[in-house]
């Protein structure tokens, strides 16, 4: 290949051979920490990206020499640390990705950093492996939900205080609260039937409902069943397990993939019956659909996951553009401020949700292309928190500033720290509420 300053074609994203020696090698992990640095710290696209690159950039502008030889390696923690993994450097921002020849991926090397240095030499700690183990905390949160709520919230100050200090949470960090009903009970509660339904074989989907919509908001999962039973559309429910996205985050990549492996064993017989899976967040769609697999490229199970997977904004707006599709008329909210999640955009797929409503009629509708700043377990850590109010913040100016006013993402984390800033910088003179773009258009069914 010959050389060139940039690409602008795809990227194209190499398998994570984390299995290999090499890859946890201390000495060759900070080689190649040290030749990705040097190429951005010669290019600087994407200084306002994250703050990673300004982490970066200052480390080594106040260094001995003004270049990365004088820069000390134990000070990389920093930059790694503030990585939340929303692919965004590599989608949008790098021209030198692959198939580029410096072949540049940015947050996968983040992801090496954490399994080489953090996973592979001394595990996750006692407390983090009971934070990341999302279905175990859901189970316990969802039994002592109004405890539980009342115990994390911002207005109980030493219990907030207690857990900083033993799980490094933020004291001021909103947390999700947990739902007494999780979805799973809500589905044997009613017991709802495909027997009957029109256009039986055309369209049937089973819908992976996610850890946080089982657990934290299973109005979504409701809203998802509403909208598909509407336009007649066969509609199961799987929930096996959390996709692992939270692992993923610190880096333990073994655990991911027995995830992986778990729920694709649930999923396939569905795929194989002809049914497309959906997801409700899409965190969750990115696991599915590209990490599963570059954790694991031999594996035809997860291959077969990958090609049957859409994001629920992707497969309804894809969907929408068909004759028989129903739009709902009666709407309550007006003013629509619909954030982008950074894993929507890492899927390439567009702006679905914006698609999937803009036929709803008088519904005013304007986008925030700009990172919530929360990212996960970004957003609520001690460390990190005071950062993710910072993005958060740029983020936020983009809200319609009336009463009326809603905020929707397709990421429900990303919808609350909005809602939380957006809250606060009016001085809780109007409440502001959040919501999945699908429940808007579960909304516009009413009295129908």
């Amino acid at each position: 290949m010959s050389s060139k300053e940039g690409g602008l074609g795809a990227p194209t994203r190499h398998p994570l051979n984390w299995k290999e020696a090499s890859f946890s090698d201390l000495s060759q992990l900070d080689a190649e920490m040290r030749r990705v640095f040097d190429v951005c710290h010669s290019c600087r696209r994407c200084f306002n990206l994250c703050d990673s690159f300004p982490r970066l950039f200052d480390l080594i502008d106040e260094s001995e020499t003004g270049e990365l030889d004088s820069v000390n390696s134990s000070s990389f923690n920093s930059v790694v640390e503030a990585c939340t993994l929303c692919d965004l450097c590599f989608l949008s921002k790098c021209p030198y990705v692959p198939p580029h020849e410096f072949n540049i991926d940015f947050p996968h090397l983040m992801l090496r950093y954490r399994y080489a240095k953090k996973i592979k030499k001394s595990g996750l700690s006692l407390i983090n492996k009971f934070i990341l183990n999302t279905d175990l905390t859901g189970k316990i949160g969802s039994y002592f939900a109004p405890i539980l709520n009342w115990f994390f919230s911002k207005k109980n100050i030493i219990s907030r205080k207690l857990i900083q200090f033993f799980a490094g949470i933020h004291k001021d960090a909103k947390l999700p609260k947990f739902n007494r009903e999780t979805f799973d009970k809500f589905l044997k509660r009613i017991k709802y039937t495909n027997h009957g339904m029109p256009g039986l074989e055309r369209r049937k989907v089973v819908v992976y409902t996610t850890c946080f919509v089982n657990y934290n908001l299973p109005r979504v999962a409701s809203a998802a069943l509403k909208v598909l039973r509407k336009n007649n559309i066969i509609v199961e429910f799987v929930y096996p397990e959390c996709c692992g996205m939270p692992k993923l985050e610190a880096g333990d990549l073994p655990s991911v993939l027995g995830k992986a492996k778990r729920i694709s064993n649930n999923l396939l017989p569905w795929v194989n019956k002809g049914y497309t899976i959906l997801t409700l967040t899409p965190s969750c769609s990115l696991m599915l659909k590209s990490e599963w697999q570059l954790l694991d490229p031999e594996n035809d199970m997860l291959k077969k996951i990958s090609s049957a997977t859409k994001d629920i904004c992707e497969y309804v707006s894809d969907i929408s553009k068909e004759e028989d599709f129903i739009f709902g008329k009666n709407i309550k909210k007006n003013n629509i401020s619909l954030h982008i999640a950074c894993h929507t955009k890492a899927q390439n797929i567009g702006i679905k949700s914006v698609d999937m409503l803009k036929n709803i009629p008088d519904l005013n509708i304007k986008i925030i292309d700009k990172c919530s700043g929360h990212g996960g377990s970004f957003g609520v850590k001690k460390n990190t928190y005071p950062m993710a109010k910072k993005y958060g913040r740029m983020a936020s100016k983009k809200i319609f500033s009336s009463e009326d006013t809603v905020i929707v993402s397709e990421c429900p984390l990303a919808a609350q720290h909005l809602c939380e800033i957006a809250n606060e910088t009016n001085n809780n003179k109007y409440k502001i509420s959040t919501y999945h773009p699908i429940e808007i258009l579960a909304e516009s069914y009413a009295n129908e």
